[in-house]
């Protein structure tokens, strides 16, 4: 154990122009790979234009969630599969690094990005895939053939949400362009002039790394890091229109309603104040340093890292109140791209891959357990996980997304998905998150760690035979220094750590737990919310 970085951040954080943050990399950060090439650089002829414009389609990597797909692992492949996951995602990660670093040979190239990107990682990602297969088969389960066709990866635009493109329209910023303008996100191209993935080339000069000219750090069109966020990931939450109540969707609603169990068990473990956190992943991971590829903050049991046993956990200190909670509650790290560095800025997960940035503490973290509309909860088995969410939703698509973003005072008329929003002043951003609440009654975990769990449907029954548990609802409110949108630009963003190919995106927002309630904890928070208290 003693994996967890708890490192206090000073308060005199080194200001950093993002150029630097955004150049150094392997050393602070990644250029975001949004080619979109200028009309002044110095190619001629059809084929340096066929070029440019295929270098123009590229801002991402989009690979088949290989992890997703797998349903049975024999007890004895799971960690040897698990590590070869842990493979797939560490060489996306390569690839989007050659993607982001290669600009100028892919204008020059058209089939560049496949030659030397894609389709060498094809190759890598065929070869891992088999090698889960030999796992699964060495330890006698049975390989899925299919799963051999999930090797390719394809490029992605930057303003495509593979769950949601179509309908020829996309929201920038919460802005509507008129007057021949059209942004691309976050990419304004007015006047014969095009931005190039946070580059603005004008007369002739170039200026990379996420700036504008100007210089002024964590204002570049695509983030401090070079990989996001942009301008039309922000919205003024005062300009949307009511769009729902806490929770609403197939992914996320409150399981608790007006009838069945009406009782809530909160537990109170602290906001993460001894600086708790590191870049594992033990549900999806284990064993695996770095897993995650970007930064957790974790409340409650205190020994979580990637190579934690279930023993181990159990055993371990808690920052709840309560100690019979040594449950391990973990969700990634909200950052403000001030231009500042944290202490990871030079760390696999932080810097190096894009995360960078001033890294927020919540002013609070609420953690409510509550019933089901229907009927009666039955009790969680220990060491339960849970996984809700998608941090690869703007590539894999919607179908596992589970978003809340809001502000006070607002959550009961706006909650957003696909936006991070621009809160009025005295008002605090909040990230809400209702788990699945519904239980196969067998299973701590699944394969792909989520069929074992499952969303109540809408009115609170749990279907397939699954048993209703207690639904975990995470609501956490932090002080962030309101973004402002600029010229097509957003001058000191913030948002959520991402591995570094889904460019921080909101949807990309998930929350793990782990469940450590002692028996006697347990019954007691059953209890209550079976007979209508409210409990601590």
């Amino acid at each position: 154990m003693g994996r967890n970085i708890r490192k206090r951040r000073s308060s005199m954080a080194t200001k950093a122009v993002a150029a630097s943050a955004a150049l150094a990399l392997g050393g602070g950060g990644l250029i975001w790979a949004n080619f979109y090439a200028s009309a002044h650089e110095s190619n001629s002829g059809q084929n340096s234009t066929k070029a440019a414009t295929a270098a123009a389609q590229v801002a991402t990597i989009s690979c088949p969630d290989v992890g997703q797909k797998l349903t049975n692992v024999p007890n004895g492949a799971k960690q040897g599969v698990a590590t070869e996951l842990a493979n797939l995602d560490k060489q996306i990660t390569e690839a989007y690094t050659r993607l982001a670093s290669t600009r100028q040979a892919q204008t020059n190239d058209a089939s560049f990005v496949q030659n030397a990107i894609t389709g060498p990682l094809k190759e890598k990602r065929a070869a891992t895939i088999d090698r889960i297969r030999i796992n699964i088969q060495r330890s006698g389960g049975q390989f899925n053939s299919s799963l051999s066709q999930l090797a390719a990866c394809t490029t992605q635009a930057a303003n495509t949400n593979a769950g949601q493109a179509g309908g020829g329209q996309q929201q920038n910023g919460g802005q509507q362009n008129t007057g021949g303008q059209q942004q691309n996100g976050g990419q304004q191209n007015t006047g014969g002039q095009q931005q190039n993935g946070g580059q603005q080339n004008t007369g002739g000069q170039q200026q990379n790394g996420g700036q504008q000219n100007g210089g002024n750090a964590g204002q570049g069109q695509n983030g401090q890091g070079g990989n996001g966020p942009v301008a039309a990931d922000f919205v003024d939450i005062t300009k949307v229109q009511a769009n729902a109540q806490l929770g609403v969707g197939a992914n996320g609603a409150k399981a608790n309603g007006n009838s069945g169990s009406r009782g809530t068990f909160t537990s109170s473990c602290g906001t993460n104040g001894n600086d708790n956190h590191n870049t594992d992943n033990v549900i999806v991971a284990p064993g695996v340093t770095n897993g995650a590829h970007h930064l957790h903050d974790y409340v409650g049991n205190q020994n979580n890292d990637a190579f934690a046993s279930d023993q181990e956990l159990a055993g371990a200190g808690t920052s709840c109140q309560n100690q019979g909670d040594k449950s391990s509650y973990f969700w990634p790290v909200l950052r403000v791209q001030d231009g500042s560095q944290d202490f990871d800025q030079n760390n696999d997960g932080g810097g190096k891959e894009g995360n960078v940035g001033k890294i927020l503490q919540p002013a609070q973290a609420q953690i409510k357990f509550v019933g089901n509309k229907r009927g009666k909860v039955v009790a969680m088995p220990t060491a339960l996980r849970i996984i809700t969410g998608d941090a690869k939703a703007f590539v894999n698509g919607n179908a596992n997304a589970n978003v809340n973003w809001s502000c006070t005072g607002f959550e009961n008329k706006v909650q957003l998905e696909t936006q991070y929003p621009i809160c009025p002043q005295g008002s605090q951003v909040v990230r809400t998150t209702n788990f699945q609440s519904c239980w196969d009654g067998q299973n701590i975990d699944s394969a792909n760690h989520r069929t074992h769990v499952a969303f109540a449907q809408a009115d609170g029954t749990c279907a397939n035979g699954f048993k209703a548990i207690p639904q975990l609802q995470v609501r956490l409110v932090y002080n962030v220094p309101a973004p402002k949108l600029q010229n097509g630009t957003v001058v000191q963003p913030y948002a959520v750590d991402s591995f570094p190919e889904n460019l921080h995106k909101p949807i990309t927002d998930h929350n793990d737990f782990i469940n450590f309630f002692s028996t006697n904890l347990m019954n007691k928070m059953v209890n209550c919310i079976n007979t209508g208290k409210k409990c601590k």
